[in-house]
């Protein structure tokens, strides 16, 4: 095996952003070595755009507020073959990515996503355990994927990702490209990451409400009908 061959893959790691400016600190000192840093500022107050162009981030502006407008715009800033995602209130640990990365690279799943287990008090509060298990059961029903988190880090080709047509630009976003995953024939896995307490108040799953507003907009992507899909691009089994 040639040296080039065993150095880990380049990629571009998109962090929607959305007031983080006390965790993005210890979130971009932990990207990996040699990638691409894509903050994507959602809007914030507390000079989180700032903050990450200060510690030598891409900045991206998405003015039209949403989870999966925040993704969906650093996907498409995204140039690095592969794209990775990571909430930005260090409940991750970005460096977790690099792993995952290699294993997309060799072709061992097309689709990587982190099941998080998690690690202290106030992790994962119980209502947004809940939710998340309903979705997977429903998920599971839909599309026959045996996961059992929907959560947000992951890792794709962004061509591939970019020919599954997303569409949806709220809470709905990781799901849907979990299910039009699905019905593209993509293989798609799981692996366990730590799930940390999340720095300041989650805009989601901070309480009953917003999570249940999450389970809702995602109900509306589970009741979407398969459709037909562009073939997967190259490098992505079908």
């Amino acid at each position: 095996m040639t040296p080039s061959a065993c150095r880990p893959p380049h990629a571009d790691l998109v962090l929607p952003c959305l007031d983080e400016a006390e965790a993005l600190p210890w979130v971009l000192a932990r990207v990996p070595a040699g990638w691409r840093a894509i903050v994507v500022d959602n809007g914030s107050t507390d000079g989180s755009a700032d903050i990450a162009r200060s510690l030598g981030a891409t900045v991206v502006h998405e003015t039209r507020r949403g989870f999966g407008a925040a993704c969906h715009a650093g996907l498409l800033a995204a140039r690095a073959e592969l794209v990775c995602f990571c909430d930005c209130d260090a409940s991750m640990d970005p460096g977790l990515l690099a792993p995952m990365a290699e294993r997309v690279a060799a072709g061992d799943t097309d689709l990587l996503l982190g099941r998080r287990r998690p690690q202290g008090r106030g992790a994962w509060p119980v209502h947004a355990r809940a939710g998340n298990l309903a979705l997977a059961q429903m998920l599971r029903r839909r599309t026959g994927l045996r996961l059992h988190d929907l959560g947000p880090m992951r890792v794709a080709r962004r061509e591939a990702l970019l020919g599954l047509g997303l569409t949806d630009r709220r809470s709905g976003y990781p799901l849907q490209m979990v299910v039009r995953a699905a019905d593209a024939g993509w293989k798609v896995a799981e692996t366990d990451i730590p799930y940390l307490p999340r720095s300041g108040k989650s805009k989601v799953t901070g309480t009953w409400r917003g999570t249940w507003h999450a389970v809702r907009d995602m109900r509306r992507v589970l009741a979407e009908p398969p459709s037909a899909r562009p073939a997967p691009t190259e490098g992505i089994s079908a």
